[in-house]
């Protein structure tokens, strides 16, 4: 094999037979093809020792041998595959039986099946086993399965390649990546697989990490990746890891779609509702508003069993519920809340339940006069038993849990059945208490509705609909089914389905069976007719026309136990009662848990992390059944559930909503990554379904749902405001990202009006954090009113360069969001600073959302700097007033870059999350170039300070503590700190000095008006300077104070400086010329070909010719920084129209010198010019 060589590691122990060694596409070594009539591969000679390789499952005759290995720069070590096809099948069929057998992840040479594997070996450079002498190979050869079959899917741990033992250690070194021999040829490129796309804390087997682009791209004989992970990607589990996982895996139970969700569903549906009160609400409402109220109760949980189905089937669901389907589509808000009372509403409902049980046992035991103490305390002392017997099943394990759950549903199918065989038998002694058998007259007469009792249509509806409640049973133990995204639709569905027919079924019949209203009495029996009587018992020769005047106790009306009465064995009915009331307490003892564990494990609420703990193959929330079992005896020992129940209902009821608002809010957010399996859904059928979940909650009970309303909201804006740290990809950013953009492409066919201007800043920071001040006052007139945009421009190696704009971008990013500053961050890679400055200008920004105005620091050292980096960042002005540009220059008398003095925790704590950074700090260093980045190892940096962010007293001062070990900060580095946080402090009732001499549209008017109207400013007073002639004075004045009031901009004085043109005092013009002597070119002092020479290679210098032109000019500038030192020199900031040279008029030293000498000793300033286009008006 050809290509280039690296010294031998220390020698690892050879491969083992047969294994090839990849190799990249990108340094193909030549090929030995081998006839189809070969037999042993007559390309190359075997190696000595080395056995034939197993052949390929598919039997396309591949025989792959080792010819030598050959340790490559890249990390992986390549080897031939010599194609052959006569030995594949023979060979394949005598190791088939042997290489099958599992070996222990630590033997170098287990692990591997002959049929449909090959092998490849990678070189790690950190290897070091002396025992063989053969360089590059390594010791644990790793097995793949060619053609890329999923080692571990989602339904099943091992369903790859049909073969026998559990092997789920096929990792590489250094990123656990499959490499699989592509179409023929050896290739690192990945061919598609499951395991690429598996979540880092799956469950169901390990994700691998497919080749990165880097690898696949990057030249080869190029340094590999230092920390062998590439793009940043943490590793997943070593093979043993994974090997003990996949061991205690094959304990776990999981259940399918009928034990897991139709069984549950259907018996949390069928309540004690069912055998006490449907009766009754036949009896008010008449058979056909019982069965409206059933369509009615039935099309809400339809629509929220459909969108429920389309949650569930938009990808892998875990354990949580509801809880779970809400936070991964809506957001964490709405799922922390929603979790938290949803478990809550579980855990009470146990205890309803449980009351309910309670209740039918204490009157059984009232009939055979077995009471213990009294009805309250009986209910009390057997709820309590009853919920220790439920919590023992719950904590033996699920299993037994869907054991019992069984037995309840089959009691429970044997009651409805009881009751429907009774209905066919009328007995004599039946019919005093009004039950008759199917009659047509009976079934008229109970058609129609008979509210008593101030009860309504909405009233009865109320009473019914908890019964419906039950269908998140299945979901809510979504982590126990095998498959969720088929058991959840199918089981969730079918079990509305029969429910409902079961509802419906029993409500027709009762009516048609049973009269309103019995006595009871066989006295009430006559025979011929009545003349008087109309009613349905009347035709059956019974007269109940006495309950009309005084109540009686049978009949739908005035019985709860009809089904009893009606049934073929009452005590049948009474076991159903049994059935359904402990069945739906079990499921929601067993929902309430686990769906708190889901919450806590996401630590949301970070008081209750203890609760995420889980124990056993199943991982059972044990501390989570004891609260829930302490939560539902606290309410069975009050025993007062009529109030609790309606607020149980509206929890309920709360979620249903916000499921179908989630397939509704995902759906309108048009995410791709919205793509549900399930596809009978429609988003406004889901909205319609959110509403009437809302209106419903008002039906049932009004003030429950307002408090429902006011405990989620409460809890929302909590999460909002703790801002839990996390990213599920909710449908919140989807729509937040859609609604971003199509506003953004709105924006673009608005044409520019001036009452709309914004300043849109462009402010080259470089790092965001090395200069605080810079942002903080740029932020202070940009935050909520216009864009703001950090430029940090990397020059330098450009792969280097490539790497740590990846990295910066989200650390910087994150650094903006910290400190609160409302703004982007934009790196871009040039080979000066020029060009990226250019870069940056022309294609920062997006639409109409560009930036408009260029922000830079002084470049505070430019007498000391190489002065071609000063004539680069005066080119920068140029450059901004070519493309249009506003540009403001901000100086502080302390300087602004804090780079050198920072501490590197920050930088260090971002490079533990991000492994590929390297141990290099940023720096952005004005002595030798603006905003040039610098690299430097860290062992060469000053002392390190920690930041004051760690203290939390001051999250958004990006400043630094003294570090009490290191030297103690210099006095001008003390100032410079103090200085880079004076604009986060409140300003108090100081000056903004705006000395507007030149008309540049009204920016400089605008940016201090901006200032004073945020909170650290507001009591700021503006005064405007301006110039005039001595003899207009109170003229200018009047006619400024008429402009700026039809600008609607107040302001506290007006000042005219008569004296602009006043020749400045003669030590200043001597320090000026001083200043620019070292600059000065002299060509008359030269000759003219070494002075034309000169000012080629030199542009910046300062000719004679231009010191005479401009001399008014520059002694205007040293003027005005005498009339600034004496009239603004208490100002908390001024803000003056920079002045304008000439583009290759004005050298770059005479302008740099006046910028110089106009702003020097001075308070924080702000020069300032804008592109001459209106940036104000005072027309409507």
């Amino acid at each position: 094999m050809k290509g280039k060589q690296q010294p031998p590691h220390t020698p690892p122990p050879p491969p083992s037979a047969g294994s090839p060694l990849l190799k990249d596409d990108a340094d193909e070594a030549p090929r030995f093809p081998a006839s189809d009539g070969d037999a042993g591969g007559t390309g190359a000679p075997a190696e000595p020792g080395t056995a034939p390789a197993p052949a390929s499952a598919a039997g396309d005759g591949l025989a792959l041998r080792p010819l030598g290995p050959t340790p490559s720069q890249s990390r992986f070590q390549v080897d031939l595959v010599a194609e052959n096809a006569g030995r594949a099948a023979a060979v394949g069929e005598e190791e088939a039986a042997t290489a099958a057998a599992p070996k222990p992840p630590g033997d170098g040479k287990g692990g591997e099946e002959a049929k449909g594997r090959f092998r490849v070996n990678f070189v790690d450079p950190s290897a070091g086993d002396d025992s063989s002498g053969e360089p590059g190979g390594e010791g644990c050869n790793v097995s793949f399965q060619n053609g890329g079959d999923t080692v571990l899917s989602e339904g099943s741990l091992h369903s790859g390649g049909g073969s026998g033992g559990h092997h789920h250690y096929y990792y590489d070194t250094h990123t656990n990546t499959y490499y699989l021999r592509t179409f023929g040829h050896n290739t690192i490129d990945a061919v598609p697989r499951i395991d690429y796309y598996r979540h880092t804390a799956s469950g169901l087997g390990e994700k691998l990490i497919r080749p990165s682009l880097a690898e696949l791209h990057d030249e080869l004989d190029k340094e590999p990746f230092e920390d062998g992970y590439a793009n940043g990607e943490e590793g997943t589990p070593t093979g043993d890891a994974t090997a003990t996982y996949t061991a205690e895996s094959k304990g776990i139970v999981k259940f399918g779609w009928i034990k897991g969700v139709l069984v549950r569903c259907m018996l949390n549906i069928w309540g004690v509702m069912l055998f006490i009160r449907l009766s009754w609400i036949v009896g008010q409402a008449g058979i056909g508003l019982a069965v409206l109220v059933i369509a009615m109760a039935t099309v809400v949980t339809t629509i929220t069993g459909l969108s429920t189905s389309a949650i569930a089937t938009n990808g892998f669901v875990r354990g949580g519920g509801a809880y779970y389907l809400i936070s991964r589509s809506l957001g964490p808000e709405f799922g922390g809340a929603i979790g938290l009372i949803f478990a809550f509403a579980n855990a009470v409902a146990v205890a309803m339940y449980v009351v309910g049980f309670a209740e039918t046992v204490v009157e059984l035991l009232k009939e055979h006069n077995l009471i213990m103490l009294d009805q309250m305390n009986d209910i009390r002392i057997i709820g309590a038993i009853t919920i220790v017997i439920l919590l023992g099943i719950s904590v033996a394990g699920m299993e037994w849990e869907a054991k019992a759950q069984i037995v309840l549903l089959v009691i429970l199918l044997v009651a409805i059945v009881d009751f429907i065989i009774g209905t066919f038998i009328p007995f004599e002694s039946k019919k005093p208490k009004g039950f008759f058998g199917y009659q047509a007259e009976i079934f008229y007469e109970n058609f129609g509705p008979d509210f008593r009792e101030e009860e309504t249509f909405f009233s009865v509806f109320a009473i019914f609909f908890p019964a419906a409640t039950g269908i998140l049973a299945g979901a809510n133990i979504s982590g126990d089914l095998a498959d969720p995204q088929l058991a959840i639709p199918k089981g969730t569905l079918l079990a509305i389905l029969i429910t409902t027919v079961v509802y419906m079924g029993i409500a027709v019949s009762v009516g048609a069976c049973v009269v309103r209203d019995a006595t009871g009495s066989l006295n009430d029996t006559f025979v011929g007719e009545l003349t008087n009587c109309t009613t349905a018992a009347c035709k059956l020769n019974f007269d109940f026309s006495s309950c009309e005047k005084e109540g009686c106790p049978y009949g739908l009306m005035n019985n709860f136990q009809v089904m009893s009465m009606v049934s073929g064995f009452a005590p049948l009915i009474s076991a159903g009662i049994f059935s359904a009331t402990l069945s739906s307490a079990l499921a929601s003892l067993v929902s309430a848990p686990k769906i708190f564990q889901a919450l806590c494990k996401d630590n949301i609420y970070p008081g209750f992390l203890m609760f995420a703990k889980g124990y056993g193959k199943n991982n059972e929330p044990l501390r989570g059944y004891l609260l829930t079992f302490l939560i539902a005896l606290g309410f069975i020992l009050i025993a007062e559930l009529n109030v609790i129940a309606p607020i149980i209902s509206n929890f309920f009821l709360a979620s249903y909503a916000l499921i179908n608002f989630s397939v509704f809010h995902a759906s309108l957010a048009k995410s791709p990554g919205w793509r549900p399996a399930f596809k009978y859904y429609n988003m406004w059928v889901s909205l319609v379904g959110a509403i009437l979940c809302c209106i419903v909650m008002f039906v049932i009970n009004w003030w429950a749902a307002l408090l429902t309303y006011v405990i989620v909201l409460g809890l929302y804006i909590y999460v909002t405001y703790k801002k839990p740290d996390v990213n599920w990809g909710s449908s919140t950013q989807a729509l937040t990202y859609l609604n971003a953009l199509q506003h953004a492409v709105r924006l673009t066919g608005v044409e520019d009006h001036v009452k709309n201007f914004r300043p849109q800043c462009l402010v080259m920071s470089g790092a965001p954090s090395s200069r605080p001040a810079l942002l903080h006052l740029v932020h202070a007139f940009t935050k909520n009113v216009g864009l703001m945009i950090c430029g940090h421009i990397h020059m330098g190696p450009r792969r280097q360069a490539m790497k740590e704009l990846s990295t910066d971008l989200a650390r910087y990013q994150r650094w903006l969001i910290k400190n609160k500053m409302k703004a982007f961050y934009a790196p871009v890679h040039a080979e000066d600073l020029r060009d990226g400055a250019q870069y940056l200008m022309q294609a920062a920004g997006l639409g109409r959302m560009k930036p408009n105005t260029l922000v830079l620091g002084f470049k505070k050292d430019w007498q000391l700097a190489d002065m071609n980096d000063v004539d680069t960042y005066i080119n920068l002005l140029h450059d901004a007033f070519d493309i249009q540009y506003g540009v403001v220059v901000i100086r502080l008398r302390e300087g602004l870059d804090i780079s050198h003095l920072q501490g590197q925790e920050e930088l260090l704590s971002s490079q533990e999350k991000s492994p590929v950074t390297k141990d290099i700090i940023v720096n952005v260093d004005y002595s030798k170039k603006t905003e040039t980045v610098t690299s430097k190892p860290v062992s060469e940096k000053a002392p390190i300070h920690k930041e004051d962010d760690d203290d939390g007293k001051t999250p958004t001062q990006p400043l630094l503590k003294k570090d009490p070990k290191g030297p103690a900060l210099n006095m001008a580095d003390q100032k410079l700190l103090d200085a880079s946080s004076q604009f986060q402090k409140k300003q108090g009732k100081n000056n903004i000095d705006v000395w507007w001499l030149f008309d540049d549209g009204g920016l400089t008017l605008l940016i201090p008006y901006l200032l004073t109207t945020k909170k650290k400013w507001k009591d700021c007073r503006i005064r405007v300077f301006i110039g005039g002639k001595i003899n207009r004075i109170d003229h200018d004045r009047r006619a400024m104070a008429t402009l700026l009031s039809k600008f609607r901009i107040d302001f506290s004085d007006i000042m005219v400086l008569g004296d602009i043109n006043t020749k400045p005092k003669k030590e200043n013009i001597a320090a000026f010329e001083e200043m620019i002597e070292p600059f000065r070119l002299h060509e008359d002092d030269k000759e003219q070909d070494v002075a034309d020479k000169m000012k080629e290679d030199e542009p910046w210098r300062i000719t004679d010719n231009e010191i005479e032109l401009y001399k008014t000019k520059s002694q205007r500038q040293i003027r005005l920084n005498e009339l600034l030192k004496e009239h603004s020199s208490t100002a908390n900031l001024i803000v003056m129209s920079l002045p304008v040279a000439r583009k290759s008029a004005v050298s770059s030293a005479l302008y740099m010198a006046w910028i110089e000498a106009l702003s020097k000793d001075l308070p924080p300033i702000l020069l300032v010019r804008g592109n001459h286009q209106s940036v104000l008006t005072f027309y409507s």
